[in-house]
């Protein structure tokens, strides 16, 4: 057997007895635990035991050090010799190496047990959200073999709060100025509106910082299943959703946060991420009164909106023609960001006609102004 297998063996051993110790070891009986179950060792050996059994122990494994390096979104891991990270540049392969399959599983098990998910051979994928000790929310999800053929594979992605503001966007290419006094003009007016685009693509960054723009005497009740939003606004309540434990008991959904929000005395609701039956509540809460409501969702184009929310509406129950009758009076702009070759940049805005509900680009980033007879093309020229 291997050195490195040996060491595999060792671990799992003294992990076993000291899991069976009625109190947490102090480091003095961790380092006999090692050495009783080892036999003859060396002072050097038994530094790097302890260092991987700290390793297995706290925070992200081994990945800790990928998780550090400046700009890290992603870390997805497929089996034990293939690791990848994503710095917002395109997918990096990293220089790390689990040794074994073993070692990825049990740190995918451990890190799903600390989400309050059970991860094994009867239940072989998990997703879950750990807050680390410096604050900062890793979204984890892992899948076991026989299910994924190249080994457990573990994928990590670092959520960290938006808090930059328009004028930072501006600054940093996201946006014109121009475009900026639009948007204002949008939020001033309480004007409805979604922001769409693909995953990483600046929606929650831009929401955060239009929502900062909202006079500060009104009150935003922002509901999400992760806590990214953090504008600039004193108030401000964030509400977020919470998953069944492993019981299967506990769980809030964004619908029944939504629900709730309406008893708020809230002058704007805000849904982080719309995914499901939430968006029935949140277009009838813009329909009866509740305006300059927001939210996220999933989308390549503005031509791309109604189809998503006639998706998302039918896991609420609704169909299609209800769907439909309450959309287009409900979101009055829609703003799309995309990830371009420059970085994420604001890429259309447009609105939603009509019932069936009709998507129209006002402005493309690509064509300028192209349809100036709407309401919101005489704000470009105010």
């Amino acid at each position: 057997m291997s050195t490195r297998g040996a060491q595999d063996l060792l671990i799992e051993r003294v992990q076993r007895v000291l899991a069976g110790l009625p109190e947490q070891a102090s480091s003095a009986e961790v380092v006999q635990v090692v050495r009783d179950q080892a036999g003859v060792i060396g002072d050097e050996e038994v530094i790097e035991i302890l260092r991987r059994l700290r390793s297995d122990s706290v925070g992200v494994g081994p990945l800790e050090r990928v998780l550090a390096l400046p700009g890290v979104t992603d870390v997805l891991v497929n089996g034990a010799h293939d690791i990848w990270l994503d710095r917002g540049d395109g997918l990096e392969r990293v220089d790390l190496d689990f040794g074994s399959d073993e070692a990825v599983r049990r740190l995918a098990t451990r890190l799903a047990l600390q989400c309050g998910r059970r991860l094994d051979d009867a239940q072989p994928f998990a997703d879950g959200r750990l807050v680390r000790d410096d604050g900062s929310i890793i979204r984890i999800h892992a899948v076991l073999p026989p299910l994924s053929e190249s080994g457990t594979c573990l994928s990590l992605r670092v959520l960290r709060q938006a808090t930059l503001s328009l004028d930072d966007l501006v600054r940093g290419g996201t946006l014109t100025g121009e475009l900026a006094h639009v948007l204002r003009i949008v939020v001033d007016k309480r004007r409805a509106f979604l922001v769409v685009g693909g995953t990483g693509s600046g929606k929650t960054t831009l929401l955060s910082a239009l929502l900062s723009e909202v006079p500060g005497d009104q009150r935003i009740v922002c509901i999400e299943d992760t806590a990214e939003l953090n504008p600039a606004h004193p108030g401000t309540v964030n509400l977020v959703s919470r998953a069944a434990n492993v019981e299967g008991a506990g769980e809030v959904s964004m619908s029944d946060l939504l629900k709730q929000a309406l008893r708020m005395r809230p002058d704007r609701i805000v849904v982080g991420e719309i995914r499901g039956a939430e968006v029935v509540d949140l277009l009838a809460a813009l329909n009866t009164g509740h305006e300059g409501g927001a939210g996220t969702i999933h989308a390549n184009s503005i031509a791309e909106v109604p189809a998503r929310m006639e998706a998302l509406a039918a896991r609420g129950g609704v169909d299609r023609m209800a769907l439909h009758s309450q959309l287009a009076a409900a979101v009055d702009v829609v703003i799309v960001m995309k990830h371009t070759a420059q970085g994420r940049r604001l890429a259309q805005l447009g609105t939603l006609r009509g019932s069936p509900t009709e998507a129209h680009v006002v402005w493309d980033m690509d064509r300028g102004l192209v349809d100036p007879d709407t309401e919101l093309a005489t704000w470009f020229q105010s």
